[in-house]
């Protein structure tokens, strides 16, 4: 019988196993599933914001008659976080919007100093959008115009309009879109108060002076809230505003911080000074041309003519 050799066994190269700890398996556990449920909640609030805005952009669209069947919508893209989330949430009611119409981007490119020009031209190719970049040396204009100390926005706004209306009958656009929100809306409204001695705002729909384009705001019912915090869960390319957001003495920054303070204090008060610009009593203010308080008289006379006694007699 044959005896098999002796084997030498070295006990080094079968090290002992890593002792596992039961209390750190259970935490790294509870960490994994504390993650997944955070991922989900995450994800179930960001439908909820993209479904508020859907909404309410849709909302807007119907109530004041924005887009009509075959209109050709060109959808102004500065670069801001308002504008992408109203062209992305513009692409998203195009699917399924009981009208037929098209959208185009246009970009006004001021020719600011350091201008990221392949920025939005780079987005919109990757997600297939058709667009337009209009080239117009705006910004030395503005500089040149405007006094030392003063703000460039009324003048910028306005050259900026002027092009903008002009590019959209050249493509056939029939509305043109801006990315103004509910604060806008309300930001001017003060603004103009205060230091226009007039009671106006941003119509969500507006008729150009010259009556060749009609203006529409789709976001008039969204919170500058909701749209921040949709663009950052998007991971928009944010082109920051230089000419604009870096002045000094900005009132609409003042105006801004005003109202957040209000809203911050009492919340909900932004929403029913919406409200207020939609539900306007005219014979309650003191416009003349708006109410006929000279014809007060006339109007009591008809209507004691027409007044129904119900007090009878027997």
């Amino acid at each position: 019988m044959t005896m098999s050799p002796v084997v030498s066994v070295d006990p080094g190269a079968f090290p002992e196993p890593e002792s596992v700890d039961p209390q750190s398996a259970v935490a790294s556990a509870e960490s994994e599933a504390d993650d997944a449920l955070l991922l989900v909640k995450e994800k179930r609030e960001f439908n909820k914001l993209q479904k508020r805005l859907r909404r309410l952009t849709g909302n807007a669209i119907i109530d004041y008659g924005m887009i009509q069947e075959g209109d050709k919508v060109m959808v102004c893209l500065s670069g801001g976080k308002d504008s992408y989330t109203m062209l992305e949430v513009l692409r998203s009611l195009q699917r399924n919007a009981p009208v037929n119409f098209s959208l185009v981007a246009v970009n006004l490119d001021q020719k600011q100093p350091g201008f990221p020009e392949h920025v939005l031209p780079e987005y919109l190719d990757s997600i297939g959008v058709d667009y337009h970049i209009l080239e117009k040396d705006t910004y030395s204009v503005v500089k040149e115009k405007t006094p030392e100390g003063k703000t460039t926005c009324a003048l910028c706004s306005r050259l900026r309009r002027g092009s903008l209306y002009g590019f959209a009958e050249e493509i056939g656009a029939t509305k043109i879109a801006l990315g103004h929100h509910r604060e806008d809306i309300l930001e001017t409204l003060f603004l103009n108060m205060f230091f226009g001695g007039s009671l106006k705002a941003m119509p969500p729909k507006l008729l150009s002076d010259d009556g060749r384009n009609i203006v529409i705001r789709p976001l008039a019912y969204c919170r500058e809230a909701d749209i921040a915090a949709y663009a950052e869960q998007m991971q928009f390319p944010i082109i920051p505003c230089n000419l604009c957001g870096s002045q000094p003495n900005l009132q609409r920054q003042v105006v801004k911080e005003m109202l957040a303070e209000w809203e911050a204090r009492h919340p909900g008060r932004l929403e029913s000074m919406f409200k207020a610009v939609t539900n306007v009593a005219p014979s309650q203010l003191a416009d003349r041309n708006l109410f006929d308080f000279q014809g007060l008289e006339a109007e009591q006379a008809r209507r004691q003519r027409n007044r129904i006694d119900v007090i009878g007699t027997d």
